[in-house]
């Protein structure tokens, strides 16, 4: 039996410039200092003060994690710059080359290619046929498309137990486990492959998980049928506390629930600020939670709320094409030089987008901020016409979901 008892941790902050610390260090000493004694708490004994006031009401929730059983990191290609290209054309002629140049020493000197004992692209490579239909639509960061060529053969992690599901139709919940970043909702949603990276960004801790909403039988046939990818007890308790019937596909019955109104209405409670703000110790280290829905009222009103964000961050929703900005000034449309300035995003000298929000160029959207990183993955690239209503589109979509979230406030989630 081990009766070892844990060591007394004890914190102290010290903001400031560094004279100002030199300062400090030098007119204390360790009994001088005004200690914060920290609990040793199971499990994860922090070594910083943390404010878990309301933990009770945060874990009587049910966690994402529980509720969508399948769900795995995202794609990871091992080669982003060979897999992952900004249009069909480009991506199609690079890969087409590389498949018929399997030379080693060409594959060595241009890509880079050689075998590893870790990842044997080399040898997969060459049993590899190009197929044009494995090019497919990918979310590399929040808002940015690309197209990338799906060989799960000859990718790194192709995840492709979750994205197999995804690609026959169906929406993948973004979440992670701990998302520091507290400005930005803990979840985002997609219809395509995603980055392993390409929504919380290099850096953070751990990879983010996709979950699909449904998943689909291996064999097509006109008895199987497409399944929730839910936990049916935690559904079976969300519908005997609204008092509706669960049904696997939506139905125009006001007396029932389906798979997406649970989507939507946790879309809704974890873009509420006041929501995030008041867990915020509890979102950046574990996956998050979200209360049981309190009654039929309030359900309904955030499912309806969620599924505007949804539509608005899938780009489906009629909202994101009634710009709100303007590209007056005619050029080369190369991005070189990216500025914000008077509501005015330069792309460079004399060009740029005006009408911006500020909050909009200030969003934060996972780990990134799109309306800038956007713009800064194209630097030396000529912005078309279908990418400059875009990134008008992406305007609009970090605007009104600041104003949803503002509406989502409202309603008493708990």
């Amino acid at each position: 039996m081990n009766n070892k008892k844990t060591a007394q941790v004890y914190h102290f902050d010290l903001y400031g410039t560094r004279d100002n610390k030199y300062e400090f260090l030098h007119n204390n000493s360790l009994k001088s200092v005004a200690w914060n004694v920290l609990k040793n708490e199971a499990p994860n004994y922090f070594l910083v003060k943390k404010d878990f006031t309301g933990s009770s009401e945060y874990v009587a929730g049910f966690s994402l994690s529980s509720l969508m059983n399948n769900l795995n990191p995202g794609v990871e290609s091992g080669r982003d710059e060979l897999f992952i290209d900004y249009n069909n054309e480009d991506l199609h002629n690079k890969i087409e080359n590389l498949m018929h140049n399997k030379d080693s020493t060409v594959l060595a000197t241009k890509y880079s290619i050689v075998n590893s004992d870790s990842f044997r692209f080399k040898t997969n490579l060459d049993r590899a046929i190009f197929d044009a239909k494995k090019m497919v639509g990918i979310s590399y960061r929040p808002f940015d498309i690309r197209r990338a060529y799906y060989d799960i053969a000859i990718l790194r992690r192709p995840s492709n137990d979750t994205f197999r599901h995804i690609l026959k139709g169906s929406i993948g919940l973004v979440f992670k486990r701990g998302l520091s970043r507290t400005e930005s909702a803990p979840v985002f949603v997609i219809k395509m492959l995603s980055d392993r990276r390409g929504w919380s960004c290099s850096g953070m801790q751990g990879a983010e998980s996709i979950s699909p909403l449904y998943l689909y039988p291996e064999k097509e046939s006109k008895t199987a049928s497409r399944t929730p990818n839910l936990n049916s007890e935690i559904v079976q308790k969300i519908a005997d506390g609204l008092g509706l019937k669960f049904t696997n596909e939506k139905e125009s019955d006001s007396g029932t629930f389906a798979p997406i109104d649970i989507l939507d209405y946790i879309y809704a409670v974890l873009h509420s600020p006041t929501y995030r703000e008041k867990y915020k110790e509890f979102l950046k280290i574990d996956f998050p939670r979200v209360p049981y829905p309190k009654d039929k009222e309030t359900f309904c009103k955030l499912v309806r709320l969620g599924g505007e964000l949804r539509q608005i961050h899938l780009l489906e929703s009629p909202a994101v094409e009634k710009y709100i900005t303007k590209y007056p000034v005619d050029g080369d449309n190369v991005v070189n030089k990216i500025k914000f300035q008077d509501g005015k995003v330069y792309i460079n000298e004399t060009q740029h987008f005006a009408n911006v929000p500020e909050v909009a160029w200030s969003f934060f959207i996972g780990g990134y901020q799109p309306a800038q990183k956007w713009l800064k993955d194209r630097k030396g690239r000529k912005l078309e016409f279908d990418d400059i209503l875009h990134y008008q589109k992406i305007i609009v979509a970090l605007s009104e979901t600041d104003r949803i979230m503002k509406e989502v406030d409202e309603v008493e989630v708990e």
